[in-house]
């Protein structure tokens, strides 16, 4: 019987023959240039078909379970290399750290930055505004006891705040919020907000919390694959729309600091970085300009803020769902600090709510994807050549539940920074604030932040799942950061 062939089924045909032909081809192209294999990409989209855009860690994660720690995935036409586990991840960034210090191109990223501040810029600019920033913060208090002192009166103002809640439950988000951004405030503005309901601060924070939720938007990840969807609307436009507004408000501040500017009084940032752009304005290549001035304060609000207050909600969340781990941390507070003010230096002598702080840290999981690493020269990597300019993914996510470092990786279980006589110890593998080169600048800020706001909170109250519900559900947020959703709890004052 002779075959009858359709114009439908010869079109499927053809299509077939032509992925499997584009396959081919791909691979005989990554295996000729020796570079990491992966799973099957498709034409022009690559391997989006298998990506879930509101979760792409969780897919990576599962990607490596077949390929191995170090694999190839295209999105779209975009390559990229993926390191996974702790050992794949510690090599690049620790034992090749200049080799993998690069940023990629990206373009929401360019859209904000266009190459200027901290985290996105690549070669001296970013290397004298990292110095420039870090060696201010020192200047400043941050990871000094004047420091510590101000995170420890901004939690006697946030216990204040929230001692006249009602009973019934309430989303604290706002409180912790406040709490937080008066901090970064301080550094930066040189001053705090005295009011909890100051309709500047809350904007601030409002605008950064929702431009890292649309940073990591399905819509804003397919925009950076295919840029010509800039054309149509998103969540792209609405992030610039807040950037525009932010902007505003950052020259506005900054032109009104400039009014009053004394080189030997400098209240903050701010007034540091126009002191030496005064010091510079000679230099026509001078990094010191009101480009890099702009990008580093939007870094600062957002990167100083958004993680520190997601992870003290993700602590008090798993409070919630561990009431005997909820219990332990306030017999330890009352029996090692009392009534006392909570420090830093009290960490050292509270070993078991020091390692529920990192537990929290590591579960939370609050930048799953890590900030995105480019290679700043060829490298030959695990028996693969990566040109310079390779975009890499050091999956955050796979170190932190890495099953070779931590034995009960998949829940929260504070012994995995304990040994065996309940010391505090830590752990290798804990990098929720990423490593070598482009470690996160505000990490001993943040350490700081969590551990005494934390301490404090459960100094003062127990937390419990509001009546009627047993127990409560966590939910990630979708974002470049991964916050728990807004959740109402119930607040107890202790006696």
């Amino acid at each position: 019987m002779d075959l009858v062939y359709s114009p439908s089924m010869c079109l499927l045909l053809a299509a077939v023959v032509f992925i499997i032909l584009y396959t081919l081809i791909d691979w005989a192209r990554s295996s000729a240039r020796n570079f990491p294999s992966g799973p099957l990409a498709l034409p022009l989209i690559g391997h989006l078909h298998i990506i879930n855009l509101k979760r792409p860690s969780e897919a990576l994660n599962k990607i490596s379970k077949t390929h191995g720690n170090i694999f190839r995935i295209q999105m779209g036409t975009v390559e990229m290399v993926v390191l996974a586990g702790y050992e794949a991840v510690k090599e690049a960034l620790i034992d090749n750290a200049e080799a993998f210090a690069g940023r990629p191109f990206v373009p929401i990223l360019d859209d904000i930055f266009h190459g200027y501040g901290i985290p996105f810029s690549n070669g001296e600019n970013w290397k004298e505004m990292r110095r420039f920033t870090i060696s201010r913060f020192r200047d400043f208090g941050v990871g000094k006891r004047t420091m510590e002192d101000k995170i420890t009166e901004e939690s006697v103002c946030l216990i204040k705040e929230m001692e006249v809640l009602k009973d019934e439950p309430v989303e604290l988000t706002p409180y912790i919020s406040v709490a937080v951004g008066n901090i970064i405030a301080s550094i930066v503005l040189g001053h705090r907000f005295d009011d909890y309901k100051n309709p500047t601060l809350l904007r601030v924070l409002q605008l950064t919390s929702e431009n890292l939720s649309y940073l990591g938007s399905p819509s804003v990840l397919l925009y950076n694959v295919f840029p010509i969807l800039r054309f149509f609307p998103g969540d792209r436009n609405k992030l610039l729309k807040n950037l525009k507004e932010l902007h505003c408000f950052l020259r506005e501040t900054f032109m009104k600091h400039l009014k009053v500017l004394e080189r030997d009084d400098q209240r903050g940032y701010i007034d540091a970085f126009l002191v030496k752009q005064l010091e510079e304005k000679e230099n026509s290549n001078s990094y010191f300009h009101e480009k890099n001035l702009i990008c580093i304060l939007v870094s600062l609000f957002s990167a100083g803020t958004d993680t520190t207050i997601a992870s003290i909600r993700w602590a008090l969340t798993f409070m919630v769902k561990n009431p005997h781990i909820q219990q332990r941390v306030h017999e330890e507070i009352d029996r090692v600090i009392g009534s006392s003010q909570p420090q830093f230096h009290h960490r050292t002598s509270m070993p078991y709510t020091n390692a529920v702080v990192h537990e929290t840290q590591r579960v939370a999981n609050v930048v799953p994807m890590n900030l995105p690493h480019a290679t700043t020269t060829d490298v030959n990597f695990r028996g693969y050549h990566l040109p310079k300019g390779t975009y890499v993914v050091p999956l955050l996510e796979s170190v932190l539940f890495d099953k070779t470092q931590f034995e009960r990786a998949e829940e929260f279980y504070p012994e995995h920074f304990l040994d065996s006589d309940g010391k505090f110890v830590m752990r290798p593998a804990f990098l929720p604030f990423s490593t070598g080169k482009r470690i996160c600048i505000g990490e001993t800020l943040a350490k700081m932040e969590v551990f005494i706001f934390f301490t404090t909170l459960m100094q003062k109250f127990s937390f419990h799942a509001p009546p009627g519900e047993p127990d409560i559900e966590i939910k990630r947020g979708i974002g470049l950061t991964s916050p728990p959703l807004p959740q109402k709890l119930c607040i107890v004052r202790r006696s």
